[in-house]
């Protein structure tokens, strides 16, 4: 596929495709999010066009195409721009269309070949709803290379920021419940207001999302989460009630601070979920953390690896806040060099106790500048004892970790010593 798609390469991407159509005799426009985003100053590298041309004639005019949802009226095309170097972008183009009722509150049972209009009027929010006619001049004082076009009246919404749905919000949410999420991620990533009706109507529907596959809430969740306006986007869940059935929990307002005050790039997945968590009331106990990780990991969806690290996470910050300091030399070292949950525990306890978090930071870079290091590889292994003549056992393990613990304090520093210490252990 080449490199990762810029705005540039994106953008002449599109652009190449709707010139393409429209000299075959078709309408064409960039369509939904990249207009959005072009209309805010933004600089999208995802492009999306509407046209006229049915599947099967866009497949015609273009020599690489994936029909990914050829009964919607969507083909992917893929084609080379020259601008930024040789670059190969995909474009997804769509037929406008109106949609037919949503059996599955997923995707329409049926879907017919329409109008700009139509089209314009089956999306979800009127600022998704916009099209730019880019080979037309732009309008006096627009910084937008060429006309856009408005049949939902979402300029005017883009412009008092709101997110609006397009026509009646309750026909718009029961043809997909996921809808409801994807408001609350829009009205925090841009920071915008949801309009109160279609904010009643979400509240409303709030039971209706139970029925959408914990897949699509999970991903719609990690997509929020990703984000820097994750604790707002939080803050509207709770809002608008949709933390109970996003959760699977009775529905809360977070009372701490930990989401909002995580690094607002860095964090994983994860760790914004336990920060969220810690944010709504859990207690830093075995039982508390282990329903709540099994419950997380039904309700969202989450990968193995994802499971693991919430409760890894949230075990690290456990032993950070209530018994880093009264840890030895060498349990400090294993929990900030080995334990696997100690990043993200590290960034919530900074996050919930920036100067005792400071202070275990201070004292880490001292560990670090220690003869051994913070996590330097075993003097002596399991293997080494083999070799030895030793007969392994059960108590081989716990005598390696009594090994390891003095070299981590220091106590040996060479293979000779380790061994020489083992014998006096196993004395």
């Amino acid at each position: 596929m080449g490199r990762q798609s810029t705005p540039v390469t994106a953008r002449a991407a599109a652009l190449e495709i709707v010139r393409t159509l429209r000299g075959a005799g078709h309408i064409a426009y960039f369509a939904g999010g990249c207009v959005r985003d072009e209309l805010l100053g933004l600089s999208p590298t995802d492009y999306d066009v509407a046209t006229d041309a049915t599947p099967e004639r866009i497949r015609s005019l273009f020599k690489r195409t994936n029909e990914v949802g050829e009964a919607f009226g969507v083909v992917l095309v893929t084609l080379a721009v020259p601008e930024g170097g040789p670059q190969v972008e995909t474009v997804e183009v769509a037929t406008f269309r109106t949609d037919g009722p949503y059996t599955d509150k997923r995707r329409p049972d049926s879907v017919t070949f329409g109008s700009a209009e139509q089209d314009a009027r089956r999306r979800d929010f009127t600022v998704n709803a916009l099209f730019l006619d880019p080979l037309q001049p732009s309008e006096p004082g627009s910084q937008v290379a060429g006309r856009v076009i408005d049949l939902v009246n979402g300029r005017p919404d883009l412009g008092s920021r709101i997110i609006r749905a397009v026509g009646d919000p309750d026909a718009r949410l029961s043809e997909d419940h996921l809808r409801a999420l994807r408001a609350v991620r829009l009205a925090a990533r841009l920071a915008f207001t949801i309009e109160p009706a279609t904010a009643a109507a979400i509240t409303r529907h709030t039971s209706d999302l139970r029925g959408v596959s914990r897949e699509r809430i999970g991903e719609e969740m990690r997509r929020m989460f990703a984000h820097p306006s994750r604790a707002a986007a939080a803050t509207l869940l709770e809002q608008l009630r949709l933390d109970a059935p996003v959760l699977e929990e009775p529905p809360m307002r977070r009372s701490g601070s930990a989401l909002s005050n995580l690094p607002t790039s860095s964090p994983s997945y994860p760790t914004c979920l336990a920060a969220w968590a810690l944010d709504r009331g859990l207690a830093l106990q075995d039982s508390a953390i282990d329903a709540l990780v099994r419950r997380y990991r039904s309700a969202l969806c989450l990968s193995n690896d994802e499971r693991d690290e919430l409760a890894a996470t949230l075990r690290a910050l456990e032993i950070l806040e209530t018994q880093w300091t009264s840890l030895r030399i060498s349990g400090q070292k294993r929990l900030a060099g080995r334990h696997p949950g100690f990043p993200g525990g590290l960034a919530l306890f900074t996050a919930r106790n920036p100067t005792a978090a400071a202070a275990v930071t201070t004292c880490i870079e001292a560990l670090k500048a220690t003869p051994s290091g913070l996590c330097p590889e075993p003097l002596l292994t399991g293997d080494d004892l083999v070799a030895a003549g030793w007969k392994p056992g059960p108590a081989f393990k716990q005598l390696l970790e009594d090994v390891y613990d003095a070299q981590l304090e220091d106590r040996v520093r060479t293979p000779a010593e380790a061994m020489e210490l083992a014998g006096r252990f196993r004395v």
